[in-house]
């Protein structure tokens, strides 16, 4: 049981900065791309140019063809695991996580009982590993191979079984930044190689709980399962309990966090940051009052599109978008991957920004800076020695 001693008190602003520091989001790193996938625990990336951007607003020094790059040579790729959405790992990491949230796939096939009566589930899961490692396939094509066994089955229940009981990526070009590519599918180990990267000896959940720390704490068992969606981690924390420091909220919720963990002055100044949608730093927590104040609640999101955000002095701000729109086309996550988006379309010249409330002429001043910055090294011309662009403030939102 959680102990009943009073702890020091980490406030909202204290847990931002903490947290921003983990994301790298106070400055920018000169940690390479691989590294801070790696560090980051992965890239969300339900929408294939989403990681590219989360990389921009933290990496000093970042272009696109580095994690390019890497999605080509195979050392990191795209696959279904927290929260049954497509992020981009490391390969370690998708051998080590995957694994980890199997369970949680396990539970989400249940959802869809009813149209898979009859089905051998192990049967099934045997049946599209062959057949998506002959050569990688589309679901639509998975679905059509496993009708032939379970014609009476529900198509897309035979699909999300699919999906859950094996570790399938997405192959490229899906995710290289300046292609464009259908979603193919075929397992992990097909993609990368028999024990391509294996987890090693840090690939347990008592380790994947100090990962997270690293990069999300301080944080309680709530913020953890709500990142992994994931149940059941207490035992976890608890274990590790005497290795940990302890704090609380300032609603008495209990945080653990690692005793070397960055835990800035709650005053240290944060620069603005353009996110993509879908980032992980407002995905991460059961509590996400650390970064979006508590009027602003459900902001970022139409129905179940996020928005792509602007943190200001930490917290968001406001909303981009990139001449009305964003390449890259939906990933559908929980849906199993399928959409016409091309990777390749580069960003539009003009970057569109709304606040959700008036600022400060120095404020505005550094969201255009930052705002240039993107279009300079992200937008359309970038590295071309063309302009890159022009910010503007759109209306106040309401």
């Amino acid at each position: 049981m959680a102990s009943k001693t009073k702890r020091p008190v980490l406030g909202t602003r204290a847990l931002n900065r903490a947290t921003l520091a983990r994301q790298l989001l106070l400055t920018r790193t000169e940690m390479s791309a691989q590294d801070a996938t790696r560090h980051l625990l992965g890239l969300q990336a339900q929408n294939a140019k989403p990681p590219y951007f989360q990389l921009h607003a933290r990496l000093a020094g970042f272009g696109p063809a580095e994690l390019a790059g890497l999605m080509e040579s195979r050392e990191v790729v795209r696959m279904v695991t927290m929260r049954s959405t497509i992020h981009t790992h490391t390969v370690h990491d998708a051998l080590t996580l995957r694994p980890l949230v199997q369970p949680a796939r396990d539970r989400e096939i249940n959802y869809f009982r009813k149209g898979l009566v009859g089905v051998d589930l192990d049967r099934l899961a045997e049946r599209a590993r062959v057949f998506v490692e002959a050569e990688p396939r589309t679901m639509a094509e998975i679905r059509e191979e496993l009708l032939k066994e379970w014609p009476g089955a529900d198509p897309q229940s035979l699909s999300v079984a699919a999906r859950c009981r094996l570790p399938l990526v997405q192959v490229t070009p899906r995710g290289v930044w300046g292609k464009s590519g259908q979603v193919r599918l075929t397992t992990l180990n097909e993609w990368v190689g028999e024990g391509g990267g294996s987890g090693g000896e840090d690939s347990g959940i008592d380790d994947v709980v100090l990962r997270y720390l690293g990069a999300f704490g301080p944080a309680s068992v709530k913020d953890m399962q709500t990142w992994a969606g994931l149940t059941r981690l207490r035992e976890a924390f608890e274990r590790l309990r005497p290795v940990l420091e302890v704090f609380q909220d300032e609603n008495g919720v209990e945080l653990f966090d690692l005793p070397d963990g960055p835990r800035p002055d709650a005053g240290q100044p944060a620069p603005p940051r353009f996110l993509p949608e879908f980032d992980n730093l407002l995905l991460s927590h059961a509590d996400r009052s650390r970064v979006i104040p508590p009027e602003l609640k459900g902001s970022s999101w139409t129905g179940n599109q996020a928005h792509c955000t602007l943190l200001l002095d930490g917290f968001l701000a406001g909303l981009w978008k990139l001449d009305g729109g964003k390449g890259g086309g939906t990933d559908g996550g929980k849906g199993g991957g399928t959409d016409g988006g091309k990777d390749g379309e580069k960003g539009a010249g003009t970057l569109t920004v709304e606040l959700f409330s008036a600022v400060s002429k120095a404020d505005e001043a550094e969201i255009a800076a930052e705002g240039e910055r993107l279009l300079a090294e992200m937008g359309e011309g970038a590295g071309e020695g063309r302009p890159g662009g022009s910010v503007r403030f759109g209306s106040i939102r309401g």
